[in-house]
């Protein structure tokens, strides 16, 4: 098929969608706005659900048109290329954001929640457990697909069970126990939608709690870039270095792409000067990988996901 024609097919595909969701879906969204790097072309076809009920309905529609899913969380660990993404992409709004203790040590929580305000709500009812994720930034669903987690905490440690839809509209949960957990990731399959978890803590002392938060806070302040366009750590630690001992060893630290830079901070953190392109930062990723294989025989992997075309 060619350009043309595939261009009308896709117009015919986003009417028949927009018919149904109305101000839901979108043409050519600019994804910048929805990735810290503040980086990123347009969406083919972008939605965003109102309820999981029009989620599952939508998902069943796409299903009839054959497109690429891709889902995007908080962006805060996401390099979107400039091309943009083709396909469909879902962002989990507002309506996926909420909290609500089912017991005295369970909060359910949105896939959307930001992982710093469940900590905050884990606090004010005195539930430890979740002090490190006020320092993991982006939301749950991304949260638990990446298993992110910092000082010595990974959020599969406070898991009950996911509920999740998959690409039929279906719904159900899976428990933590038929979950295999990782480094840095899990082996949900890709064609599931985290909708919301059940998280389990242990009661204790407000004040406790507080202070072990602010601790946590104020070690991450001290040591990470704060206040620019960055998406966190770029390259997982390896088994024996972390990441930013083989960068700094490596002598990649102050390397540079256009205005795509090394964070002068913590080396692991690749930034946005200002007027970057997500080409600079790619480049940079790539130089920096293959300086460190060259130098330690060590190969990065990447943290960060980078999604659309090249």
């Amino acid at each position: 098929m060619d350009e043309r024609l595939k261009r009308e097919s896709m117009k015919l595909k986003f009417d028949e969608l927009k018919k149904i969701y109305g101000d839901n879906v979108y043409k050519d969204e600019i994804l910048s706005k929805y990735s810290w790097f503040n980086l990123g072309g347009p969406s083919e076809i972008f939605f965003r659900p109102n309820s999981v009920a029009q989620l599952s309905s939508f998902l069943r529609e796409v299903k009839k048109i054959n497109k690429k899913i891709t889902i995007l969380g908080a962006g805060s660990n996401t390099l979107i290329r400039d091309s943009g993404v083709n396909g469909v992409t879902i962002k989990l709004g507002s309506k996926f954001s909420f909290l609500n203790l089912i017991n005295d040590d369970t909060i359910h929580a949105g896939a959307a929640t930001l992982d710093k305000n469940i900590s905050n709500f884990a606090r004010d009812n005195s539930l430890s457990n979740f002090e490190f994720l006020s320092c993991i930034p982006g939301s749950l669903g991304g949260g638990i697909v990446m298993n992110s987690g910092c000082y010595k905490n990974e959020i599969s440690k406070i898991l009950v069970s996911v509920e999740v839809i998959d690409s039929n509209g279906k719904i159900f949960e899976i428990e933590k126990n038929k979950i295999n957990f990782f480094y840095r990731g899990c082996d949900l399959p890709d064609n599931l939608i985290i909708l919301s978890a059940k998280l389990k803590g242990f009661k204790l002392d407000k004040s406790k709690i507080e202070n072990k938060q602010n601790e946590f806070i104020n070690k991450k302040k001290d040591s990470q870039p704060s206040q620019i366009k960055t998406c966190g750590s770029t390259f997982k630690n390896t088994k024996n270095f972390k990441a930013w001992e083989l960068i700094k060893k490596s002598n990649c630290d102050k390397m540079f792409v256009g205005e795509a830079k090394i964070s002068p901070k913590h080396c692991n953190f690749f930034v946005n000067e200002g007027n970057a392109k997500a080409s600079e930062i790619e480049q940079l990723i790539n130089k920096t990988k293959e300086k460190v294989f060259e130098k330690t025989g060590i190969n990065l992997e990447l943290e960060i996901k980078i999604i659309g075309e090249r």
